[in-house]
């Protein structure tokens, strides 16, 4: 689902993003990353780093100013969005984990069969003393699959939007892993960070994107995501990535619609947040939850839904929504195997694909070019 890229380096400028306005179901999307982008510009990564929790962190979470407008702007778009970071606070973060052990949502535990079953080869693929980097850490659970693995890894650089989150893995990773350096930055990836550097000279690098977070941009997007990896690794550098496969509708809506109401709260939780720390007035009783496959794009539609006319209160300004009407909140997009490929083809070439006996979930393994 979820859902920190750049050459990290905080004094480049962002690569600039596609834009496509043929669907309504498109223009939600884009406005998702629109509505944080000039909020999170004005970060300052002059002094990021920090001591916490025994790590040498960089800190660029957003302050409550920032949350502020970057909620005001989305909630000022048309159609109204949030970007999908907001969804990982504490609270957004434990819920996502909870997610993740629902009988509906297979991708965790069928991506989880794929690596404890094809890492030996994929590590052996990649080469020794390699410097992972991985955007959106959350558990670390399968970050530990693959340092075990991997013949003398370099470093481990986790980057997260969740504070407490990326320092809970990175405190049971440097358990689980103690002789691998955990490097942690606090950050939105979709923006420029700057990156820390490691004790020892990695002789690879590698960026690990499971869990098909690369389906939480439309296409267009993610290509351009993809092109922000492939500067972190470089040119032969490599990218091992978690890609959801297309399948019967059904299963997919079933899989952010859980019986239980998990993903109802995760999204409606986002509201709550913006209650606490945008001086919003959201009555969560007042919204619903919507999962919804669009077949056009391919991707499932998420975010809240407004149950009747009400008007709401964020930081000062007030915002109407119709009965019905959606507060977007984020995309979850499903490729076929050619189709990804085909989508990486400007950036990277694929080196391998392995995926689960019923083609559900893949891990592919990507070479960026030069």
């Amino acid at each position: 689902m979820t859902c920190w890229y750049a050459s990290c380096v905080a004094t480049r400028s962002p690569i600039a993003r596609p834009t496509d306005h043929s669907t309504d179901t498109q223009t939600r999307a884009k406005a998702v990353d629109a509505a944080s982008a000039s909020a999170l510009d004005a970060l300052d990564p002059s002094d990021p780093s920090e001591q916490a929790g025994g790590f040498d962190l960089i800190d660029l979470h957003p302050s409550p100013a920032d949350l502020r407008a970057i909620a005001v702007e989305g909630l000022s778009a048309e159609p109204k969005s949030l970007p999908a970071a907001l969804l990982y606070d504490a609270q957004g973060s434990a819920l996502f984990e909870s997610i993740c052990d629902l009988p509906e949502y297979y991708l965790t535990r069928t991506e989880v069969g794929i690596l404890r079953a094809n890492l030996p080869e994929i590590a052996e693929r990649i080469g020794p003393g390699a410097l992972v980097f991985e955007p959106g850490c959350g558990s670390g659970v399968k970050t530990r699959l693959l340092l075990e693995t991997l013949d003398r890894p370099a470093g481990f650089v986790p980057i997260e939007i969740s504070r407490s989150a990326l320092l809970g893995a990175c405190a049971e990773l440097a358990r689980a892993v103690p002789g691998v350096e955990i490097l942690p930055v606090c950050a939105d990836y979709h923006r420029p960070i700057p990156e820390p550097s490691p004790e020892v000279d990695p002789e690879q690098r590698v960026v690990f994107f499971p869990g098909s977070t690369v389906g939480n941009a439309p296409p267009d997007e993610a290509r351009v995501l993809l092109e922000r990896l492939a500067e972190l690794v470089g040119p032969g550098g490599w990218m091992l990535v978690g890609v959801d496969l297309r399948k019967d509708p059904e299963l997919l809506e079933a899989a952010y619609d859980d019986a239980q109401g998990v993903t109802a709260r995760f999204t409606l939780n986002v509201l709550e947040r913006l209650n606490r720390e945008a001086d919003a007035d959201f009555d969560l009783d007042a919204f619903g939850h919507e999962a919804v496959w669009r077949d056009g794009p391919g991707w499932v539609e998420l975010g809240a839904v407004s149950l009747f006319d009400q008007t709401v209160s964020v930081a000062g300004q007030r915002f109407a929504f119709a009965r019905g009407e959606k507060l977007h909140t984020e995309v979850s997009a499903k490729y076929t195997l050619d189709g990804f490929a085909e989508l990486a083809a400007p950036v990277a070439s694929v080196a391998g694909v392995w995926t689960d006996a019923q083609a559900r979930f893949s891990v592919q393994l990507l070479r960026v070019a030069g």
